[in-house]
């Protein structure tokens, strides 16, 4: 079995490739950058591609895209902390192959990459409900404007938008016409809503899910 691993996570990809080649994977590549990451699944012999969900610059959703629109085939598992509804039915509708947790014993998550290498859609036990709801169809179309962006205010979706172009909240004082501390207070309720710990995590969530695109 031939791995890519994309995660930014350096501890962690590190250990996990040791743990992987421990049991007789040859981790191809390891990387936590996703431009890389995609020059990679292009080039390399592969039999599966492991991606982190969230990482800084380009995420592990916005990788799979691209992948995808690459025509590369190679089956993709989603490997994250995250248990959210809108992340695990973004990662099966972007074409990945399996949403695992990074709590998993490693025989475990051996044993589902070569499931979803046969061909197998593998989602980890605890979000087994829901695969079914996307199987099922009840899950609504989450383009755009989704979920975890309806509890924002208007004035946090603006400074959202603000923090996906990368800029400080100095910066965004100066552009909104409001003081530092006012935008300290609103990035702390988008953090929050979000249910992410940095300002990185909720621009790679807005730039993910196409929040702030222009129509």
């Amino acid at each position: 079995m031939k791995v890519l691993l994309v995660d930014d996570h350096t501890l962690f990809r590190s250990g996990l490739q040791e743990l992987l080649q421990q049991r007789g994977i040859e981790v191809v590549n390891a990387m936590g950058d996703g431009a890389e990451g995609i020059r990679m699944a292009t080039t390399l012999e592969l039999d599966i591609i492991l991606l982190d969900v969230r990482m800084p610059k380009m995420g592990g959703l916005q990788m799979l895209r691209h992948i995808r629109e690459s025509d590369i085939r190679t089956p993709v598992a989603m490997l994250s902390t995250s248990r959210e509804e809108w992340d695990v039915v973004r990662s099966l509708r972007y074409g990945a192959q399996g949403y695992l947790l990074k709590d998993m014993e490693p025989d475990d998550l051996v044993i589902a990459l070569g499931d979803i290498i046969d061909g197998k859609m593998v989602v980890a036990p605890e979000l087994a409900s829901v695969l079914a709801k996307v199987v099922q169809g009840d899950v609504p179309n989450i383009q755009g404007v989704a979920m975890p962006f309806s509890e924002l205010t208007p004035r946090e979706r603006e400074i959202l938008c603000h923090l996906a172009e990368g800029q400080s909240n100095k910066v965004i004082a100066r552009e909104l016409s409001i003081s530092d501390g006012t935008v300290k207070i609103h990035v702390k309720a988008i953090l929050r809503k979000l249910s992410v710990h940095s300002r990185v995590e909720a621009a790679v969530m807005a730039v993910e899910m196409g929040f702030c695109e222009k129509t």
